[in-house]
Formats: structure tokens, C-alpha cells, sequence
């Protein structure tokens, strides 16, 4: 029984000690990944903030953009109702048969 309990607390300091190298190895790789201010990730941030403050003048011309589609958008629709009417009328008119008239 001693024997049991002694390979079973063995092996649970083998995964203990296991668990914990895997743990070093990626806290060292997430690291050298953003743990630096010239990691990849501190570029990144500072890239992404810097494309953030360019395009932050652009909201309040997009609203103004919309509604100005908005506008087109309704005139569009009239446009269309005109010309599902002339087609309508065209498709009504009387065909022309000019072999009729050669008679």
C-alpha cells in the first residue's frame, strides 16, 4: 500500500513538473510576442491606434454621406414607378404591322 501511494505521489509530481515547464515555455513565448514595448504586439496596438486617430474625422462624414443616399434612394424610387409606367403604356399600344399594309 505504501508503495502505491508513494509511485501515485511520483507521478503526480512528474505531471506537476511536466505542467509547469510547458507553462515557462509559453509564458516565454507569449512574451516575446507582447511583452516588450517593440514586441509585435506593442507594434500592432500602436499601428491599429494610429489608423484609429487618421479615420476618426470620417464618422460624421459618413452620416452625412448616408443621408444624402438616403435622399437619392427615395428619388431612385420615383424614377422607377415612371418607368415601370412607360413600359406598361408601350407594352398597351396597338403593334405596328407593316406586312398589313402592303396589301
Amino acid at each position: 500500500m505504501a508503495l502505491l501511494t508513494l509511485l501515485t505521489a511520483a507521478l503526480v509530481l512528474v505531471v506537476l513538473l511536466v505542467v509547469a515547464i510547458a507553462l515557462i515555455k509559453i509564458s516565454g513565448l507569449l512574451r516575446s510576442i507582447g511583452g516588450t514595448p517593440t514586441s509585435y504586439l506593442a507594434k500592432l496596438r500602436l499601428g491599429l491606434r494610429a489608423i484609429e486617430t487618421e479615420t476618426g474625422h470620417l464618422t460624421p462624414q459618413v452620416l452625412r454621406l448616408n443621408e444624402g443616399l438616403s435622399a437619392v434612394a427615395g428619388g431612385l424610387d420615383a424614377v422607377d414607378g415612371h418607368l415601370v409606367g412607360t413600359i406598361n403604356a408601350a407594352v398597351a399600344q396597338p403593334r405596328y404591322d407593316a406586312s398589313a399594309k402592303k396589301e
